[in-house]
């Protein structure tokens, strides 16, 4: 059938499933398409993204291949945030330096493609990792780290949940330059509470 995605990108692979998107892990033919949304979206993203290594880029195939090696891993869990509509990739959602044992903790990043921007996708895309996060992966506390001037990404915690811990001054090389972020979170207890 022409046109027709592999099987492997289909909706029968999700990990969760919304209302209007899902999210899977990244498999090896989303190459193409997850590099052309990250390269259209880069002029919004490269003011909130540290600088990849000289001579590296966040928008290439040595990218896509470090979020594909990543993508399920015991300190890593990357999900791309699907449209239900048309299974095409509108974002995504991870949880990174996941800790096991006392602290059971991760990091949550996340970023949506420039076209798919306001309509809802990355609220959606969020609550359905943090379902994961404290269902399937049994964490105990996710920590998102945002900077303060990052208006839209402060808006998505807030609606999430998520409780601000404090400011973390320089906390994270940004273009360039030590940025401060502050620190949000939310423990298995918050979310059952939601």
């Amino acid at each position: 059938m022409s046109g027709a995605r592999p099987r492997a990108r289909s909706i029968d692979n999700a990990l969760e499933r919304g209302r209007r998107v899902y999210l899977r892990h990244v498999h090896p033919g989303d190459a193409p398409e997850l590099i052309a949304l990250k390269r259209a979206s880069r002029t919004l993203h490269e003011q909130w993204e540290p600088k990849p290594p000289p001579g590296k880029s966040w928008y290439g195939p040595v990218a896509f291949k470090r979020q594909l090696i990543t993508t399920n891993t015991p300190s890593s869990q990357r999900h791309l945030i699907c449209r239900r509509t048309d299974e095409a990739v509108v974002g995504m959602v991870n949880l990174t330096q996941i800790f096991r044992g006392p602290f059971d903790n991760a990091t949550l990043g996340y970023w949506t493609g420039a076209a798919h921007m306001r309509q809802g996708y990355a609220g959606e895309g969020l609550r359905l990792c943090l379902k994961r996060a404290f269902g399937a992966l049994g964490l105990h506390r996710v920590e998102a780290n945002v900077m303060p001037t990052n208006q839209a990404s402060l808006a998505l915690v807030r609606r999430a949940g998520f409780r601000e811990e404090g400011l973390s001054p320089r906390y994270l090389q940004i273009n360039g330059t030590w940025a401060d972020h502050t620190r949000w979170a939310m423990t298995l207890e918050d979310w059952r509470e939601r």
